[in-house]
C-alpha cells in the first residue's frame, strides 16, 4: 500500500464516525412520520424519542474524551462502532416506545463518543497547513450521513419502512469496526506514552521529514511540562478558553440547525406539503449540506476560522429573518411551502460552509495536548446538552407559538453568536497545535 493510499484510508476511517453521527441525526426525521402509525407517540413523546439520543450523547461525550486520553483513540473508536451497531439493532426491533427510547439512548452514547473523539483524532493526525481542511472531513462525513439517511428515508417511504430506515445504520457501524484495523494511533497520544518511534513512523505517512522534526521538537517541549489531565482542566489559565469552547459548541446548536435536520419533514408537512414531498424536500437540503461543506474544506485554511463564523452568522440570521417575515405576512400555500424549503436551504448553505465544519475544527485546536481529549469531550458534552434542549423543546414550541416565532428565536440566537465570536474567538489558521498551546499558556489566546 502506497503512502498516498495509506493517507486516504487514515482520514476516511478517522472521519467515518461522523457519517454514523450524521445518519442517526437525519434518519429520525423521516422515520418519525411512520413510527407514530406503528407505535403511537404524543408531541411530548416525539420530543423524547428525538432528544433521548442526545441524553445518551451527553454521557458518551463526557466519558470518551477522558477514556481516549487514557487508552488511546483507536480502541475507543472500536467500542463506539460496537455501540452504534447494538443501538441500531435495538431501534429496528423496538416493540414499544420504551424500547425505542432505550435504543436511541444507546445510540446517543456512540454519537457523543464520536463527536468528542473524531475531531481530536483528525486534528492530531493532520499536518498544520492542512489541518482545517482535513479536520473538516468530520463535518463532511456528518453531512453525507444526513444525506444518506434522507435518501434511505425516501426509498422506504412507499412501504412506510421506518424499521429499515433506523436499522441500516448497522452497515456503516460494521464498516467502521473493520476500518479500525487500518487506523494508526494518534502520534501525539503515542508521544505521551513515550512511544516516539511509532509516532515518527505514523507521521511519516502524512508529513515530510522537516515537518516531523519540527513537530516532534514542539510536542516533546509540551510533553516535558509536568501536568496531569485533571490538573490542566482545573488550571486558571485554561479555564477561560474552556468556557469559550463550551459557548462556541452551545451556539452551534442554539442557532437551530438540528431542529431543521430532525424535523424538516414535520416543518414541511406543517407548511402544507405531503409526506413524500416533505421527505423529498429534505433530500434537497441534505444535498446542499454536502456541497457547501466541500466549499468549507476548500476555504477554511485560506480564509480563516473566525471570518467564516462571522459570515455564516450573517447569512443564517438573514435567512431566518426572511422565513419569519414570509410566515407572518402570507397564508400558507403550496408555493409558500416550497419558498420555505428554499430559505431553509439558504440557512443550511451558510451553516454547512461555516459553523458546521469550523466548530468541529476549532474545538480540539483550543486545548492543550495533555487534556485535548478530555477538554474536547467537555465542550461536546455542552454541545449535546444544547442540542438536547433545542430538540426537546422544538415540537412543544412549534405547537405553542408556531414555526414563525421559533425562527425568530433562532435568529436572535444567531445575533448573540455573532457578537460572541467577534469578541472572544481567536484565529487559529496556519498555526501548529503546539504554538496555539504556548499562546494559551501565556494568556494570549483571548486575542483575535
Amino acid at each position: 500500500m502506497s503512502n498516498g493510499l495509506s493517507k486516504g484510508w487514515i482520514y476516511f476511517f478517522g472521519a467515518l464516525g461522523g457519517l454514523l453521527y450524521g445518519y442517526e441525526t437525519g434518519v429520525i426525521s423521516g422515520a418519525l412520520i411512520f413510527i407514530d402509525q406503528d407505535i403511537p407517540l404524543s408531541d411530548f413523546l416525539q420530543g423524547v424519542v428525538v432528544s433521548s439520543l442526545l441524553a445518551g450523547a451527553i454521557v458518551g461525550a463526557g466519558l470518551s474524551g477522558y477514556v481516549s486520553d487514557k487508552f488511546g483513540r483507536r480502541r475507543v473508536v472500536f467500542v463506539i462502532a460496537l455501540v452504534y451497531l447494538i443501538g441500531s439493532l435495538v431501534l429496528a426491533f423496538s416493540p414499544n416506545a420504551g424500547v425505542l427510547i432505550t435504543g436511541r439512548v444507546i445510540l446517543g452514547l456512540a454519537v457523543g463518543g464520536s463527536t468528542a473523539l473524531v475531531p481530536v483524532y483528525l486534528s492530531e493526525m493532520a499536518p498544520t497547513s492542512q489541518r482545517g481542511a482535513l479536520s473538516s472531513l468530520n463535518q463532511l462525513m456528518i453531512t453525507l450521513g444526513i444525506l444518506l439517511a434522507y435518501l434511505i428515508n425516501y426509498a422506504f417511504t412507499p412501504i412506510e419502512g421506518w424499521r429499515w430506515m433506523v436499522g441500516l445504520a448497522a452497515v456503516p457501524a460494521i464498516l467502521l469496526m473493520i476500518g479500525v484495523i487500518f487506523m494508526p494511533e494518534s502520534p501525539r497520544w503515542l508521544i505521551k506514552r513515550n512511544r516516539e518511534q511509532e509516532a515518527r513512523n505514523i507521521m511519516g505517512l502524512t508529513r515530510d521529514q522537516a515537518e516531523i522534526e519540527d513537530e516532534m521538537k514542539q510536542m516533546k517541549e509540551i510533553e516535558n511540562i509536568e501536568e496531569g489531565t485533571g490538573d490542566l482542566l482545573k488550571a486558571k489559565w485554561l479555564r477561560p478558553m474552556l468556557v469559550v469552547g463550551c459557548l462556541l459548541a452551545a451556539f452551534q446548536q442554539l442557532i437551530g440547525i438540528n431542529s431543521v435536520i430532525y424535523y424538516a419533514p414535520t416543518i414541511f408537512t406543517e407548511a402544507g406539503l405531503g409526506n413524500a414531498a416533505s421527505i423529498l424536500g429534505t433530500v434537497g437540503i441534505g444535498t446542499v449540506n454536502v456541497l457547501m461543506t466541500l466549499v468549507a474544506i476548500a476555504t477554511i485554511d485560506k480564509l480563516g476560522r473566525k471570518k467564516l463564523l462571522l459570515t455564516g452568522n450573517i447569512g443564517m440570521v438573514s435567512s431566518l429573518a426572511a422565513l419569519s417575515i414570509i410566515l407572518f405576512s402570507v397564508e400558507l400555500t403550496t408555493t409558500v411551502a416550497w419558498l420555505i424549503v428554499v430559505f431553509l436551504g439558504v440557512f443550511i448553505m451558510f451553516f454547512s460552509a461555516t459553523w458546521g465544519p469550523v466548530v468541529w475544527v476549532m474545538l480540539p485546536e483550543l486545548f492543550p495536548m495533555k487534556a485535548r481529549g478530555a477538554a474536547t469531550g467537555i465542550t461536546t458534552l455542552v454541545l449535546s446538552l444544547a442540542n438536547l434542549i433545542v430538540s426537546l423543546t422544538f415540537p412543544i414550541l412549534l405547537g405553542a407559538i408556531g414555526i414563525n416565532w421559533v425562527f425568530v428565536i433562532f435568529a436572535f440566537m444567531g445575533v448573540l453568536a455573532f457578537l460572541f465570536v467577534l469578541r472572544f474567538i481567536p484565529e487559529t489558521k496556519g498555526r501548529s497545535l503546539e504554538d496555539i498551546e504556548k499562546d494559551l499558556r501565556g494568556g494570549l489566546s483571548s486575542k483575535s
